[in-house]
This record gives structure tokens, sequence and C-alpha cells, in this order.
């Protein structure tokens, strides 16, 4: 029988889950991985920064924040056939998912947006599936994404809500979830997660994953990013997170929402192989790749795309195909508008 689907887990039963002995945790969420999911299939997934930098938001831990002095050059919203050209490139190396990314603090109804929405579009119709982070969006906002094909919004809530006020000042975090919010009134799939290593205790990271679990229905994709330290960023100075720890948050993860995709994101290239074969038995199903040594921004070490296909050869592991996950919605829809 497959693990039950909960909204309702106590701070006290997720630190029990969190502070298990961590081979036991690890078999835990393994079995409860396989319930839910074929065990053998990775989501590959790009990230392509359509619009760098100049961002008026103070996040400590971000090289765009248009606050800190970090060497990112602001770049114009990327034309569609650029945005095209790369997406292609990406599919032709295994990718299934393109995330397109927006420095910006929330989307405005204006010419740029219409730009994004056609983008969104194009993408759809190479037959991969579309994530878009371009902070905060309204209902009217998130519909006509919807309606351009968008399988999935990110919107991360990086912490706990009361950790959250200590790195970011310009918006809240009621802000964060209103956004979650909107796009749950679509068929559009949420993609929430965090970052480790901001300086937070265990329990601000549990308390994340607490808020996520909380969320109807659970995130359909949760994000474990590891603190990449950007100079010029008021954590630039923070300490690596101990492997361990990226270990637990992703079997943690994974046991508090079964169904959901668990992401290994940023962070990932700090990690050696067999570490992140430890993450990939903890829960771990979806990777982001690039074809550069950049995720993001050249802020943010990724691995390429050969390197990570070598990866998943010697682990026996198998690129999942778009559109073919079936605890996502709109799934099977979005595949049949593709294939006609």
């Amino acid at each position: 029988m497959n693990a039950a689907l909960r909204h309702d887990w106590s701070l006290d039963e997720i630190r029990a889950i969190h502070d298990l002995p961590l081979l036991d945790l690890v078999f835990r969420a393994a079995a409860v991985h396989r319930q839910h999911h074929n065990a053998r299939e990775m989501q590959v997934c790009k990230l392509i920064s359509i619009k760098t930098g100049a961002c008026p938001e103070d996040c400590a831990y971000c090289a765009q924040s248009s606050r800190y002095s970090t060497g990112i050059e602001p770049e114009r919203l990327m034309e569609k056939e650029k945005v095209l050209e790369i997406a292609g490139r990406a599919k032709a190396s295994g990718v299934s998912r393109v995330c397109l990314g927006a420095a910006w603090r929330e989307v405005k109804d204006n010419g740029q947006f219409d730009r994004v929405v056609d983008m969104v579009k194009g993408v759809t119709d190479l037959g991969l599936e579309v994530c878009c982070t371009l902070g905060m969006l309204t209902e009217s906002q998130a519909r006509r994404l919807e309606d351009a094909g968008l399988y999935a919004y990110n919107h991360n809530v990086d912490s706990s809500a009361e950790f959250y006020e200590t790195i970011i000042t310009t918006r809240t975090y009621a802000d964060r979830l209103n956004t979650i919010e909107n796009v749950r009134k679509t068929q559009v799939t949420v993609c929430s997660g965090g970052i480790i290593g901001l300086g937070e205790r265990v329990d601000d990271r549990l308390q994340m994953l607490q808020t996520l679990a909380g969320v109807r229905p659970h995130p359909e994709s949760v994000p474990i990013n590891i603190l990449s330290r950007v100079e010029g960023t008021p954590l630039a100075d923070n300490e690596d997170v101990p492997v361990w720890d990226v270990i637990r948050m992703i079997a943690t993860a994974r046991i508090l929402m079964p169904a959901s995709d668990v992401r290994l994101t940023a962070g990932r290239a700090k990690l050696n192989a067999t570490e992140q074969a430890l993450c990939f038995l903890a829960g771990a199903n979806s990777i982001f790749s690039s074809e550069t040594e950049f995720m993001l921004t050249r802020a943010v070490p990724s691995p390429s795309y050969d390197a990570d296909a070598e990866l998943l050869r010697v682990l026996g592991l198998q690129v999942r195909a778009p559109f073919d996950n079936p605890n996502a919605p709109r799934a099977a829809e979005l595949a049949a508008r593709v294939a006609a």
C-alpha cells in the first residue's frame, strides 16, 4: 500500500523522522520513493536565465540582487529565438523540463510578460515541460501562463517563516505563500522548496518542510538547494553544509511528500558521484544539468550534460520523458496538446 498523503505533520513528528539513524532514514525514504515513483528514472532539467541581474530584492544569498556587488552584469530579456535554440539543444541532450527564470520582483502586465508567455508556448511546442520562476504572480497572470501551456511554476519559500525575515526584507513570507495559492487556482503544477546553508537552525529546515507539506495538494516538485556562496553577498562566508545534512533533508522531504518530485538542485556540483548516489537513494529524482559549467549565472556551478549522462549510466538510471509523471495533473493533457 502506498504511503498516505498527509498535510497535518506536527513538528515533533517531522523531527523524529529527520533524526532517525541515517541509514534507517535512507532505507525508509527509499521504500516510500519506490511506492510512488519509478526508482530507475531521473528527470533532467535545464534552467535558462531569460533576464539576468538588476533585481530590486535583497535576498541575502542571491548573485542577481542589485544591492550587492557580485560581478553579475545585468542583461535584458532574452529573445524568443535564443531561448528556443538553447531549449532545443537541451532536449537533444536528454533534458525533459526547461525552467525560464527572470530576475524580477513580480510579474507585470506589460510587453515583457507578453514575450515570456510567447516563450512558454514556443518551448512547450518543442515537446518539453516548461517551468517559470518570475517572482510574485497574480491569479490572472497564472491563468495566462496556464493557457500558454506552462507545466510548472517555481516559487520557493526558502526557509522557515521566522528565519525568512533575517535573509529577505523586501517581501514577506505571506507574499510567497500567496503566489503559491494563486498558482494552485490553476492546473499549473507547483514547484516550491528551499535552501539549506543560509545560517538557519535545523528547526528552521523542518518548519520549512512542514509548511510545504501543509500545501494542498503537496507541491508536485520540491527543490532542495544547497547554498552557493557568492562573493559580495552577505552570506559569502557561510560554512559549507555537510552532505549528511543534505541527505537527511531529501529523505525527510520524500517521506513527508511521497508523490512529489524531490529535486537536488543548486549546489549539486559540490557533491561527488557517491554523495549524489546517496541523495538519489534517499528519494531525489530530479536534477538540473547544463551545457556550460554554470546553472543560472556564473555564480552557481552546475554539472554538464555529458557528466550527468555518464553518472546516470553508471547508476543504471534512465532519463524520464517529458509529460511522463502520473502524479502531475497536467501531464496527459499537455502531452496530447504537443502531439496534436
